[in-house]
C-alpha cells in the first residue's frame, strides 16, 4: 500500500504549532502541576502488567535533529511481518522503563509499537522535573514535531507497517492529537488520554482519523466542559470519534506511571483501546 511522505514543514503549513491551538502552555503546565501534586513517576498496575505473549524489544534511532540521533524504544512480536504499527507518546515523566512496559504490552497485542522520547534522554524524576521538561518541549514546538514526524516514517519507511495509529497519555495525549491533525490520512487511528485538546472546529478540520477519547470525570486540568466542547466540535464536523468520561477518575487514572490510577477506570480503557485499534488498524485490505 502507498503511504504518504510528510514534509518537514507540514506542521508549520498547517499552522498547528502549539501556540496556535487553544490555552497557553503555561496555563497547561501550571495545570498539570496540579493535577500531579504529590505524583511521582511510580510503576503503576498498568506498566506491571506482564505481555501475554514474548516480545522483542530493542533501543532504535528513529529520528535525526539539528545532527542529533533520537532514541526510541521499539516492541514487537517474534513475527511482525505486515502488522500495523503504534507511536506511542509518554507522559509528561519523559519515556521510561514505565512507559516501554506499555509497549511491550501493545506489542503483545499484534502492533509494532514504537515510544518515542520527545525529551530526548532526559526524564522527570518529581514533579518539578516533569514539569521544567514540559516547558522545554513547549519552547521547542517545532522540533518535537519534527520528531513525531520523523517517528511515522521510521515505522512507515524502515519497518513498512501497512497502517499507523497513535496513542498517548496526559502530555502525550496532547501530542498524539496534534500527530493525528498533523499527519492526516497517513494517521489511521487516534487515542487520546486525557491530552491538552483542541476545541475550534476550523483546527479540527484535518483530522481523518477516528478517534478515542479517554477522560476523568475529577480531571481539573482536562475538564469535563472541555471534553465536551472537543466532542462537539467533531460532531459538528462529522468526525468519527468515541469519547468516554469516567465517573469519579482523575486526572492521569490510567498512567503507566504515578500514584492516580484507578483500576476499575483504567482496565476498562485499556480494553476500549485495543477494541478500538483492532477495529481501525487491523481491518482487511
Amino acid at each position: 500500500m502507498m503511504r504518504k511522505v510528510f514534509p518537514c514543514f507540514l506542521f508549520a503549513v498547517l499552522g498547528l504549532s502549539t501556540l496556535a491551538v487553544g490555552q497557553t502552555n503555561d496555563d497547561f503546565i501550571a495545570r498539570m502541576e496540579r493535577e500531579h501534586s504529590g505524583d511521582s513517576p511510580v510503576a503503576s498496575p498498568a506498566a506491571e502488567t506482564q505481555p501475554a505473549v514474548v516480545v522483542v524489544t530493542e533501543e532504535v534511532v528513529y529520528a535525526e535533529l539539528d545532527g542529533k540521533k533520537i532514541t526510541g524504544f521499539l516492541a514487537r512480536p517474534e513475527n511482525s511481518k505486515g502488522l500495523p504499527g503504534l507511536i506511542v507518546i509518554h507522559e509528561w515523566w519523559g519515556l521510561n522503563d514505565n512507559v516501554r512496559a506499555m509497549a511491550g504490552r501493545f506489542a503483545a497485542e499484534g502492533y509494532v509499537a514504537l515510544a518515542v522520547d520527545l525529551y530526548e534522554g532526559e526524564v522527570g524524576e518529581d514533579r518539578e522535573g516533569a514539569a521544567r521538561l514540559a516547558r522545554a518541549a513547549r519552547d521547542r514546538a517545532q522540533r518535537v514535531e519534527e520528531n513525531l514526524r520523523q517517528a511515522w516514517g521510521y515505522l512507515d519507511q524502515e519497518v513498512g507497517v501497512p497502517r499507523t495509529g497513535v496513542i498517548g497519555w496526559c502530555f502525550g495525549g496532547g501530542w498524539s492529537l496534534r500527530t493525528a491533525l498533523a499527519l492526516g490520512d497517513g494517521i489511521d487511528a487516534t487515542v487520546i488520554y486525557y491530552g491538552r485538546l483542541v476545541t475550534d472546529p476550523a483546527k479540527l478540520e484535518p483530522l481523518t482519523s477516528p478517534v478515542l477519547g479517554i477522560f476523568g470525570s475529577l480531571d481539573q486540568g482536562i475538564p469535563v466542559e472541555t471534553v465536551r466542547e472537543f466532542e462537539s466540535a467533531l460532531d459538528s464536523l462529522g468526525k468519527e470519534a468515541a469519547i468516554h468520561v469516567y465517573e469519579g477518575a482523575n486526572h492521569a487514572f490510567a498512567n503507566p506511571s504515578g500514584t492516580r490510577y484507578n483500576a476499575e477506570a483504567a482496565e476498562d480503557a485499556w480494553e476500549k483501546t485495543i477494541t478500538f485499534f483492532a477495529q481501525n488498524l487491523r481491518r482487511s485490505e
